[in-house]
């Protein structure tokens, strides 16, 4: 059976970085350092420029991936961006990145699962290589989740950040090699743990979806702690199991970075060295669906990634959406 592999990864950051002194500072949150160095492990976070948009930064890591991949924008068949902050309600923020890119041959759209949209699309990208429907499909997770904040809440403003990251499939020639399988989740009953609940059509923009500040994140931190260790467990599990691993098959976990607690947590479970896990959480936060595809670009970047490593790859967002991704490098 046909397989995809990856062959370019790309990263872009904005150059404003907020740290945890900043937050309390400059933007007046009440908080600390400690207090959120503790609970999060989060010490920093960037935050994108005015003006810059997500299709900005979204095409900043896809020329940078697409680079590395030796392929032209316009040999693309295919852009998958996952976002819940795209530039504006339609068109798709790929379709955006397309025009940029000048990749005028590719078919183009959106996933919203939050931050587990970056292993939605990859998925999906996977499925349409496999089925040969596309030679070659840019996947990309890019969010500015510090404008979808409310900074009065230090529960959520302090652990997200802007950022993007963008990955190139291409179908994979060598046996055993490439994208093994790919495992997705959803539990609708769970949508109000983590969400925005103003600003669509349920309560559209009005005084009072402004005076209850629903135009902005909620969370219940406990509840997404809870689910985000269990599931994400099960489905590692089941990628490994899928193919026939074990845990100390494992070389490498590319994990979206939610939480350092979270991360510990599951890597615990899944009786996996903490070392084995690619971690930057400190330097940017929670950058929702890039967080995946730039760090798996920061690990191939700094040449961490050998031929033939076995890459576990999990995420969880608001929905309750979560997957997993099992691929020999």
């Amino acid at each position: 059976m046909q397989r995809s592999r990856i062959v370019g990864t790309g990263t872009y950051l904005p150059e404003k970085v907020v740290t945890n002194d900043d937050m309390v500072k400059v933007y007046g949150v009440e908080t600390s350092d400690a207090w959120i160095r503790e609970r999060t492990g989060i010490g920093a976070r960037r935050v994108a420029a005015p003006g810059e948009a997500t299709s900005d930064m979204a095409t900043a890591a896809s020329k940078r991936a697409l680079k590395m991949a030796g392929i032209r924008p316009e040999d693309v068949d295919m852009i998958i961006c996952g976002t819940v902050t795209p530039d504006m309600p339609f068109p798709a923020a790929a379709t955006l990145v397309q025009a940029k890119l000048g990749a005028n041959h590719a078919a183009c759209f959106d996933v919203s699962a939050a931050c587990a949209g970056s292993l939605f699309a990859l998925a999906i990208g996977d499925s349409f290589i496999k089925s040969g429907v596309a030679k070659s499909v840019l996947v990309i997770g890019a969010e500015i989740l510090t404008r979808i904040m409310d900074w009065k809440d230090r529960n959520t403003c302090v652990l997200f950040g802007d950022g993007a990251g963008a990955m190139v499939l291409v179908p994979e020639t060598r046996e055993a090699h490439g994208l093994l399988s790919t495992h997705l989740h959803t539990d609708g009953t769970q949508w109000d743990i983590l969400n925005i609940p103003g600003g669509g059509s349920k309560k559209p923009f009005s005084i009072e979806v402004m005076e209850k500040r629903e135009q902005y994140v909620k969370m219940n931190g406990r509840e997404v702690y809870k689910t985000a260790v269990r599931v994400l467990d099960q489905c590692s599990r089941e990628a490994l199991e899928r193919n026939g691993y074990r845990t100390q098959d494992v070389t490498h976990v590319i994990a979206h970075q939610a939480n350092l607690r979270i991360l510990e947590g599951v890597m615990k479970r899944l009786e996996i060295p903490l070392g084995k896990c690619h971690l930057n959480i400190e330097e940017v936060g929670n950058t929702s669906s890039a967080s995946v595809p730039l760090t798996l670009d920061q690990a191939n970047r700094k040449g961490a990634l050998k031929d033939g490593d076995l890459i576990l790859m999990m995420a969880i967002g608001g929905g309750m959406a979560w997957g997993s991704a099992l691929l020999r490098w």
